[in-house]
């Protein structure tokens, strides 16, 4: 129920103000606005102010079927015109009249984003301190030195460091690090007598197509560094049969001394010989008392591989801090991470075109609602951030020169003001096509990617 009504919250939210964009410049700009609708298909609410401004009559709908919106405008081109009313027609307008209207909403959706992200950043989030948890064996970390505990303070690229503020500040860098093919200097603050030291994580080796899972596994960093501490087991899973107790701290596995619990979960997925499980001493401390138990992990299949499983919870929450802004600073931060996001969906669209990043970054609504739920449950600040995140897509998509969005009027526009003639209403017709054929394409692989990522129906 939480990801059904978090999911209508989102697009609700979303929508409205995309058109708010449109419909509020569209005013300004002396057109008259006939309907503004959030939503299509059958009208469940009606609303026509009383006063309104002069020479506006708008309806304003909330229709059933929540996936977009419109604003409809007086329009020569969609109907007959009374003359009286033909200067408040949107196709009689200058063209600069026309491009504010239709880049209104887009930008509106942009701007949105950046005051969620500044709200945020003055209410202040919890988020795990930057220090690293042990790296995946042979991964970047690993070769570039890094073993776990390090305390990451600044971080950069070509050299320019700048404060980390925390562990989720880090994997946004290395994100955008992995993906832009570009090297990220990390600098480790000094213990006791030693002094801070600097780290270069050659992210330009791995040719990252996909921000998932394995992307991380490969850089080596996944997780803050956690006790190595069991939590609650599943009744008669291999760790509750080894005689595993929840609050139990390891101290080794084998001959492996263990002292974060991403290498606790790494020794335990690596557990597998072939196709059987391997049993390993495990040294414990539990209630002040050093212990040894036999454990024999369980076999999953986790795509072509073969992991070892305990079914129980590994690793004790990391040490948290709360990261918020000043007044100034929290604007500051949320128009560069707007700005960040927006450039960084940019250039993985780009890629997508060209082949050099795979299609299954493509995400539907079946995604954005799980993760709407997902982010609601976390609370009200992770919520909005996933509000930023979607309103930055939202803005971003629609200003693609795909003729059926915004950034294909704009485009029909730009030809308009370097020729000086309109585009004809046959080529206007076949570009339309063509736009309807490619989103629907579009929209076909992102939905198969939703089915895919969610329920694993495809390999």
């Amino acid at each position: 129920m939480l990801t059904v009504l978090a999911f209508i919250v989102a697009l609700g939210v979303l929508i409205a103000v995309h058109e708010y964009g449109h419909y509020r410049v569209a005013v300004a700009c002396g057109v008259k606005v006939l309907r503004f609708s959030v939503g299509f298909g059958h009208s469940l609410y009606r609303w026509k102010p009383r006063k309104q401004r002069p020479g506006q009559d708008t309806e304003f709908v909330l229709g059933a079927f929540p996936l977009g919106g419109y604003v409809k405008m007086l329009d020569e081109r969609e109907g007959p015109v009374p003359p009286e009313e033909r200067h408040l027609a949107f196709n009689t307008q200058p063209l600069r009249s026309r491009v504010a209207i239709v880049a209104a909403g887009p930008i509106a959706n942009l701007l949105l984003a950046a005051l969620l992200y500044t709200a945020v950043n003055w209410i202040g989030v919890q988020e795990p301190e930057a220090v690293l948890g042990r790296p995946v064996a042979a991964s970047l970390a690993e070769q570039a030195g890094l073993r776990g505990g390090e305390r990451i303070v600044r971080a950069g690229f070509a050299g320019a460091l700048e404060p980390v503020q925390s562990f989720e500040d880090l994997r946004w860098r290395m994100t955008r690090g992995a993906l832009d093919g570009r090297d990220l200097t990390l600098e480790i603050a000094g213990q006791g007598a030693q002094a801070a030291r600097t780290v270069v994580l050659p992210l330009s080796r791995i040719e990252a197509k996909d921000a998932d899972a394995q992307m991380f596994r490969k850089i080596g960093v996944i997780s803050p560094l956690t006790r190595p501490e069991i939590g609650e087991l599943v009744a008669g899973g291999a760790g509750a049969r080894a005689g595993l107790q929840q609050g139990d701290l390891v101290r080794a596995v084998g001959a492996t001394a263990v002292v974060d619990g991403q290498q606790l979960r790494e020794l335990i997925r690596a557990s597998v010989d072939g196709g059987s499980p391997r049993t390993q001493t495990w040294q414990l401390v539990r209630g002040g008392r050093d212990i040894s138990l036999e454990v024999t992990p369980e076999v999953r299949d986790e795509g072509p591989a073969k992991v070892g499983r305990i079914a129980a919870y590994v690793g004790a929450p990391p040490a948290m801090l709360t990261v918020r802004q000043g007044p100034v600073d929290g604007v500051w931060r949320g128009v560069v991470r707007t700005w960040e996001v927006s450039a960084l969906t940019v250039r993985m669209m780009g890629k997508m075109l060209i082949g050099e990043a795979s299609l299954k970054n493509l995400s539907g609504p079946l995604t954005i609602a799980d993760y709407a739920g997902k982010s609601a449950s976390l609370g009200f600040t992770q919520y909005l951030v996933f509000l930023a995140l979607i309103s930055v897509s939202l803005g971003v998509l629609n200003l693609m020169p795909l003729p059926v969005l915004d950034g294909g009027h704009l485009m029909y526009y730009l030809w308009e003001g370097l020729t000086g003639k309109s585009v004809s209403d046959a080529w206007m017709e076949r570009f339309q096509r063509g736009g309807v054929a490619l989103l629907l394409v579009m929209m076909s692989i992102a939905l198969f990617n939703d089915v895919n990522r969610l329920f694993g129906l495809f390999g």
